[in-house]
Formats: structure tokens, C-alpha cells, sequence
């Protein structure tokens, strides 16, 4: 099952698995699937939603798919079977909701992130508007660095054409695409011209190039946005964002085995154990969210990583107790094991978790002071 294919890594010299994971309004998943590395994910929807259907039957579900696995063919196939969907967008398709970026009426949702509902034209679909202080950002940074690489790499091209270095029109603008592609996320930024110089012959080039303020100007209206689409009319902008952002979990989800249980690297060869290993990676996850859960109910957010970063430093130690019989033979050793006193944050943790430390427990340092 393992083929070289698409990588978000950006490493396709690595074979790979693709996976599928379902999962409850909750963040629960009930189930997954495993398919080929070098399948592309818009040819998965159709597979996995008769797996599912086929499995726990045709509820009414909500499919939410990131861009990548979204095609029209895609969206008529769930419509065709009263499906509803939230599908995130290619980011070209924020252009057409230019003007409501700059309207008003954004609901906040988290601290950070806003949404806005779109209605659709034709009423059957609505779409929601979010921006991200974060991701705006993430961005930010990332536009200037690729302006930056963009700008020095012309700057070096217009030093080689004016030393007479440069000299054919062809190989330069060849070079040009080269740079637009390795620098795609700033390469409308920026106008460049290429020609000859006047009265030089053709042994001199000329370099040229200015910023593109209709391009600057949508990048910074832009940045940190995008944009979601669903036929779930009826449901407010925050719900739709809410379950979409699930997405982020499902993919974060297979990487509790290289973080958490820091099993990495990952060498296996035969299918039935990388498929066990995906398997130990799903029961973590659904351990993971059964935990945020329980946070949840007892007030103490959905953030499991946090709780676990305190309750980590709650620390214990064994004290061992050899003893002699009356002959000064060695006789049995006692084991003692003491447990640091949690601190007035901890016992609030532990009392909302229903967790209690057994009072005969005392701290190490009074132990040891024994």
C-alpha cells in the first residue's frame, strides 16, 4: 500500500499510506480507512463515503473535506445522495467575496478568529468567511520572506546582464520562470521586464522591475483569511467553522505516535504492521479526545496537551528501606513511595477530574527528612 505520491510534507521521495479518518460532531471517530500513497484525494470520496455508509448505514451525515479532496464531480455525488458537506476552497475563490472582507458584521468565535455568513446566489449553498489573527501572521511572514528571495534573485540577474554575463533574451526568461515558480507566493508582486538594451546590440540585456500594488494591496485584505462552503443553509457561521476546524485534529491525530509516544522513526515493511501501527495511532487519538471530553464536561476547556503539561509535574519517588533480622542478615526491603504535595492549581485540576492522590502519600522531602 505504500506508493510514492503527493507529499504535504514536501517529501515525495518517501513511500506513504493515505488515510481516512471519520469522525462525530464531537471530534470521536468511530472509524478510518487506509488506501494507497499514490492515490489522489479527490478519487477517495466517493470509495469512503459507500465504506462508511456501508458500515453504520446511510445516516445523516456532514462530510467535511479539506480543498484538496474537493471537486464539482465531488459535491454533486454527496447531493446526489442528500449528503450535506462543509469543503474548504482554493484560495483563488476568495476573490470573488472581496467586497464582503471589508463589510462589517464578523462574529468572533474563538480568541483570534472571526467568521461571516455568505448566502450563496442560488440559495442551495452558504458560504462562511473566517480570518485568523495567527494565520495572518503565518502569512505575513511568509510573503515578505518569498519577496525578499524573489527581489535579491532579479537584483543578481540585472548585475549579470549589465556585466554582459547575461546576454541571451531566451535563457533569461527562462531563468524568470524558474524564479516565479520557486517563489509562487510573491511572484504576482512584482512586474519585471526583460529586453534589450537600446544601441547595445545583442550583447547587453536590461532587468527591470516594479511592485504591483493591486497585488499588495489584496495581499493585505487577504492574508490570514479563506474561505468554507456548505449546503448546511440553516446552521450559523460559528457551528460550520467549529466542525470544519475538526479537520486540523483528524490530521494532527496520526502524529501522537511520533509527538506524544515519540515512536519515530517509522520502519516498517510489511502492510499488516504499518496497518497495527495506524491502528495503535487511531486508539491514541480516540484516547486523546475522550480526555478533552472529560475536560470539557468539567470545565477545564478541550485542550488535553495543557493538562497533561501540569499534571507532569506532579512527581514521585521510591525510598528503599533495607532492613537486617536480629543475626544482622539482610531481610525483606521496604519500599516506600512518596508523591510531591500538587500545588493549589493542581488540586483544583485533580478535584474537577475526580481524581484524589491517597492522603497516606506524603511529600519526598519529609520522607526523606524521616
Amino acid at each position: 500500500m505504500a506508493k510514492r505520491g503527493y507529499s504535504r510534507d514536501g517529501r515525495p521521495q518517501c513511500l506513504q499510506v493515505c488515510i481516512g479518518l471519520v469522525v462525530t460532531p464531537e471530534g470521536i471517530p468511530p472509524g478510518y480507512e487506509v488506501f494507497p500513497g499514490n492515490r489522489n484525494d479527490a478519487k477517495t470520496v466517493e470509495e469512503i463515503v459507500l465504506a462508511m455508509e456501508k458500515k453504520y448505514g446511510r445516516a445523516r451525515r456532514v462530510w467535511v473535506m479539506d480543498r484538496g479532496m474537493v471537486s464539482e464531480e465531488n459535491l454533486a455525488f454527496l447531493r446526489s445522495r442528500g449528503g450535506q458537506y462543509i469543503v474548504g476552497t482554493p484560495k483563488a475563490m476568495l476573490r470573488r467575496f472581496e467586497a464582503h472582507l471589508l463589510d462589517k458584521g464578523w462574529q468572533e468565535v474563538q480568541e483570534g478568529v472571526e467568521v461571516k455568513l455568505v448566502p450563496g446566489s442560488d440559495g442551495m449553498e452558504t458560504f462562511v468567511l473566517a480570518r485568523s489573527a495567527d494565520r495572518r501572521k503565518k502569512e505575513e511572514a511568509m510573503h515578505r520572506r518569498f519577496m525578499e528571495r524573489f527581489e535579491a534573485a532579479l537584483t543578481r540577474m540585472q548585475a549579470q546582464a549589465d556585466s554582459g554575463r547575461l546576454k541571451d533574451l531566451a535563457v533569461a526568461n527562462r531563468r524568470l520562470g524558474r524564479l516565479a515558480q520557486q517563489n509562487w507566493r510573491a511572484a504576482g508582486a512584482f512586474a519585471v521586464t526583460i529586453k534589450r538594451r537600446r544601441g547595445g546590440g545583442k550583447a547587453r540585456l536590461k532587468v527591470s522591475w516594479k511592485r504591483d500594488t493591486r497585488w499588495s494591496d489584496w495581499a493585505a485584505l487577504s492574508e490570514g483569511c479563506y474561505l468554507l462552503r456548505s449546503n448546511l443553509t440553516e446552521t450559523d457561521p460559528a457551528t460550520l467553522w467549529k466542525r470544519y476546524i475538526q479537520l486540523t485534529d483528524a490530521e494532527w491525530a496520526f502524529r501522537i505516535s511520533k509527538d506524544e509516544l515519540e515512536i519515530r522513526p517509522i520502519w516498517h515493511q510489511k502492510e499488516d504492521r504499518v496497518l497495527a501501527h495506524i491502528l495503535v495511532c487511531f486508539l491514541a487519538y480516540v484516547l486523546w479526545k475522550a480526555l478533552a471530553g472529560w475536560m470539557h464536561r468539567a470545565g477545564l476547556g478541550d485542550a488535553p496537551r495543557t493538562l497533561l503539561e501540569e499534571l507532569a509535574k506532579i512527581e514521585s519517588g521510591d525510598v528503599l528501606l533495607p532492613t537486617v533480622n536480629k543475626n544482622g542478615q539482610p531481610n525483606k526491603t521496604i519500599r516506600l513511595r512518596c508523591v510531591t504535595e500538587p500545588d493549589p492549581g493542581q488540586k483544583v485540576l485533580l478535584h474537577r477530574l475526580g481524581i484524589q492522590l491517597p492522603r497516606r502519600l506524603r511529600r519526598l522531602d519529609e520522607v526523606v527528612k524521616m
